[in-house]
């Protein structure tokens, strides 16, 4: 099996699950399947995908798992775990196609808080049969000597950092031997996204919140509300845990106008997941010490495809300024020699009720071209955001 257990996926998905079920129990949703590289791929890897998604079936959480979950995701409680005990993926509900020049469909639909578990493992799934339909093998010493540099490089310049590379990794056995060397080797390793891995290596298990939040409550709210919404609802539901707020649904500087001195007290700090870093930091500063806030008792998370060399100029850059660690992922997990995949999946329609009709989600980026949505609906939201120009 690919995945190997409900936890081998990232922490903010049973989060952002959690949340759904507490504030929107009803509102559903769509996840559809994106290949930046336009890749075209053969009948014999759809037939391929159906059975590994096929298999997903055989994953549930189990009583050694709910135990460890439940004591150590204190923000979550138990009435979740047990719910998830009961939760099984539905292969049916998982769509799956070629269109006519080979580019690979893919889409699931379902309760918020039941589809949004799809996502990671699916492009988990994705990603490990493309490198094996490739015919890619692993070199492990080859893998082991470019991660001994960046773990060296981290250790001399106590550069924090976490693993954060489920999505895209080339295999589950290149993650697994990663977070066995970095657990062994890396001083300033905080932890992994990976909730079965962190299990597995007693690592702290780290993640908040993702831009399906933010593209719901845009979708549901409004374009213009839905950064301050998606923040209150979130310490509704958490009560400050969990408290690193996702910057660029709809661009930073969208983010940073509506940024409130409440806000900015409360919340530990910032992701910053597209975009030029160093303009961020100048920009969220000055927004820290606009609202009176110190920022040098605040974090930046950056987390844009980074390496280690770009993570350590922006570690050296925000020194004096404000704190900041970096969630590094496809750099850690695929930097085997071959190109990785450049695939998400993202919430494309949602509504909060089986009764209602469905509306579009579209998210905006920092990153020139990685807008997503329909042409139609991304106009409007940058009309409604006054950003045509931008």
């Amino acid at each position: 099996m690919i995945i190997n257990s409900i936890l081998d996926t990232d922490l903010y998905k049973f989060t952002t699950s959690y949340a759904y079920i507490k504030l929107f129990p009803y509102a559903m949703g769509t996840f559809t399947f994106v290949d930046r590289d336009d890749t075209v791929y053969s009948e014999d890897f759809v037939l391929a995908l159906r059975a590994a998604i096929g298999e997903m079936t055989r994953v549930a959480l189990n009583e050694e798992e709910k135990d460890y979950m439940y004591h150590h995701c204190r923000f979550l409680p138990l009435m979740y775990w047990e719910w998830l005990s009961s939760f099984r993926f539905e292969p049916d509900r998982v769509k799956v196609s070629l269109d006519e020049e080979g580019h690979l469909q893919m889409e699931v639909t379902d309760f918020l808080y039941k589809v949004t578990l799809y996502e990671v493992p699916l492009l988990a799934i994705v990603s490990e049969i493309k490198n094996r339909f490739n015919g890619y093998r692993i070199d492990r010493n080859f893998i082991l000597a470019r991660l001994e540099k960046k773990v060296a490089l981290s250790n001399q310049y106590q550069m924090p950092f976490s693993e954060f590379g489920t999505r895209r990794r080339f295999s589950y056995e290149v993650q697994d031997l990663v977070l066995d060397y970095l657990k062994k080797k890396a001083l300033f390793c905080t932890g992994t996204s990976n909730c079965y891995l962190a299990m597995k290596y007693g690592m702290r298990m780290m993640g908040t919140h993702p831009h399906e939040w933010f593209m719901f409550h845009g979708a549901q709210f409004g374009y213009k509300h839905a950064n301050y919404m998606a923040l209150e609802n979130w310490v509704n539901v958490y009560d400050g845990d969990l408290g690193t707020a996702l910057s660029d649904t709809y661009t930073s500087d969208s983010f940073l106008s509506n940024f409130s001195r409440k806000q900015a007290k409360l919340f530990d700090g910032v992701r910053c997941d597209s975009g030029d870093e160093f303009d961020f930091i100048d920009h969220l500063v000055a927004r820290y010490r606009e609202l009176g806030v110190d920022p040098t008792t605040k974090t930046i998370i950056f987390s844009n495809a980074l390496d280690f060399e770009k993570a350590l100029r922006i570690f050296q850059y925000c020194q004096g300024q404000i704190r900041c660690a970096f969630g590094i992922g496809t750099n850690l997990t695929n930097d085997t020699g071959f190109r990785p995949s450049n695939i998400v999946m993202k919430l494309s329609r949602c509504k909060m009720n089986v009764n209602q009709q469905w509306r579009e989600c579209v998210k905006l980026s920092d990153d020139l071209g990685k807008h997503i949505g329909s042409g139609a609906e991304v106009q409007a939201c940058l009309h409604e955001l006054r950003l045509e120009n931008s």
